[in-house]
């Protein structure tokens, strides 16, 4: 009996140390519990000598033998690993460690050991329980972290204008060409980017993106002390940058969201600029006052580093890549998915020959060309017309953003709540993009009519929590139209 209880723990060494020299996509927690059951399973049937002994020299009448082992010289075990889908066998045997070799008598069965840091799945394999969590929705956290740090980059210009202005004494007119030239990058990557996307995937696309805008606002300060023309090619540098987000992420999550989910799915990464508006207001007054105004851009643009490290290395373009991508859910994405074809050519032709493409397009145009002024404007607007300060202006444009974030996913909530209950997806695009529309035109031209500053933050608070609604509708409607070509027409 000695031998075995000292066979689970070479058991153990060995299971662990085959496990420890596989190939590197073979080592895996699973196949370590795998070792640690038969550890337990042994464990269960062996008690130590020393607690056997102690039951023999017992006063109290021994209980009724259940199982018992002849003492053994040598004992020998076959033990076979599998681990996805290749199978290890080997042969255990161990010798009597010096212990004098007993018949024993077991009176008592322990219960095997379980672990509670997962679940057991078919074939005795512990799944702990942060590999459960669905994959797709691992990739949606990433886009929706990337369009935080996309819109922390974008706002910090907003606020630092205010102290650069002052600082190199520039005009009214050379502040509105700073912050224009943002778009003449962000204007050229857009078609491109949706091209090149289709083409070698969205993985390397939104990565090159985030680590050159990122690049970009860490330069900001540099070019800013060396002059004007470059500090224009820097913000357009970061535009460019900035112009294939949108539709790299499209294309990602036109392969990895089933319909049934691609409404929330998209107001929650949407909801990531609108929350980066947040965090960029918030933070770059604190920053400036206290370090100065080129910290915010140091400190924003060191963030896409760790962004683009952690992308690299748990981020696919599909899910068909993913060669860890639990086969239960692969299948679910694949079966709620309509099937894609590799896109080769892009037929322009066919797809502005159709009317609801178009209607797309001035949608998409009128919706940008509200929410960009708001987002480059608004703090400006609150310090020289309302009359807040830097820190003022930086913190009541909070709140407008953070109505967005709560109803980008209200509305994305509501929008896959229509269409599992039936409605059809068109009605459903309409009404939100109706509401995404008509509120954001109602408060706007209130303000003309407000006279304290608190009705006029009201309103633009208001104005932006209706807006969101749009995310549920013209910018899921390019999946709908042509999942295809979604990022290409997202891209025009």
């Amino acid at each position: 009996m000695a031998i075995l209880y000292h066979l689970n723990h070479v058991l153990t060494n060995i299971i662990t140390s085959v496990v420890f020299s596989l190939p590197l996509h073979e080592k895996q927690l699973k196949a370590f519990f795998i070792a640690m059951n038969a550890r337990a399973f042994l464990c269960s049937y062996t008690p130590h000598p020393d607690s056997l002994l102690k039951q023999r020299t017992s006063l109290s009448p021994p209980p009724t033998p259940r199982k018992s082992f002849a003492s053994a010289a040598r004992f020998h075990c076959q033990v076979r690993l599998i681990s996805r889908g290749r199978r290890y066998t080997f042969r255990v045997s161990a010798r009597n460690p010096g212990l004098k070799s007993e018949q024993y008598e077991i009176s008592d069965v322990r219960e095997p050991a379980k672990f509670k840091t997962g679940e057991v799945e078919d074939g005795g394999v512990v799944v702990p329980w942060w590999e459960k969590f669905p994959k797709r929705w691992v990739i949606v956290v990433l886009c929706f972290s990337a369009f935080l740090l996309c819109n922390m980059d974008r706002v910090n210009m907003s606020i630092a204008i205010l102290p650069m202005s002052a600082e190199y004494n520039w005009n009214p007119t050379t502040v509105g060409l700073i912050q224009s030239s943002f778009f003449w990058g962000y204007l050229l990557t857009q078609i491109a980017g949706g091209i090149w996307a289709d083409t070698v995937g969205g993985k390397l696309v939104l990565g090159f993106g985030v680590i050159w805008w990122s690049i970009a606002t860490a330069l900001t300060p540099v070019a800013a002390k060396l002059g004007l023309p470059y500090l224009l090619v820097v913000r357009a540098f970061m535009g460019i940058g900035e112009g294939v987000a949108m539709p790299a992420m499209n294309n990602i999550l036109s392969k990895w969201v089933p319909v049934s989910e691609r409404s929330r799915s998209l107001a929650l990464v949407y909801s990531g600029m609108y929350l980066g508006s947040v965090t960029g207001l918030a933070f770059s007054p604190f920053l400036i006052h206290q370090f100065g105004w080129p910290s915010v851009f140091y400190s924003f643009g060191s963030l896409g580093t760790v962004w683009f490290a952690t992308w690299l290395n748990k981020a696919y373009s599909s899910p068909l890549d993913d060669p860890q991508l639990r086969p239960e859910e692969k299948r679910l994405i694949l079966t709620n998915s309509v099937p894609r074809e590799p896109v080769t050519t892009i037929p322009w032709g066919l797809l502005l020959s159709q009317p609801p493409v178009w209607a797309l397009i001035v949608c998409h145009f009128c919706h940008n060309w509200g929410t960009f002024i708001l987002l480059t404007w608004m703090p400006t607007y609150y310090n020289q017309v309302l009359k807040f300060n830097l820190t003022e202006s930086g913190l009541i444009c909070v709140l407008p953003w953070l109505t967005m974030a709560f109803s980008a996913n209200l509305g994305g909530w509501i929008a896959d709540t229509l269409v599992s209950n039936g409605l059809s997806v068109t009605t459903v695009r309409k009404i939100m993009q109706s509401i995404g529309f008509l509120g954001p035109a109602f408060f706007l031209t209130q303000l003309s009519h407000v006279d304290s500053p608190a009705m006029a933050v009201l309103c633009m608070a208001c104005s932006q929590g209706t807006d969101a609604f749009s995310q549920s509708g013209l910018y899921s409607n390019h999946q709908d139209l042509a999942p295809r070509y979604s990022v290409s027409s997202i891209s025009s």
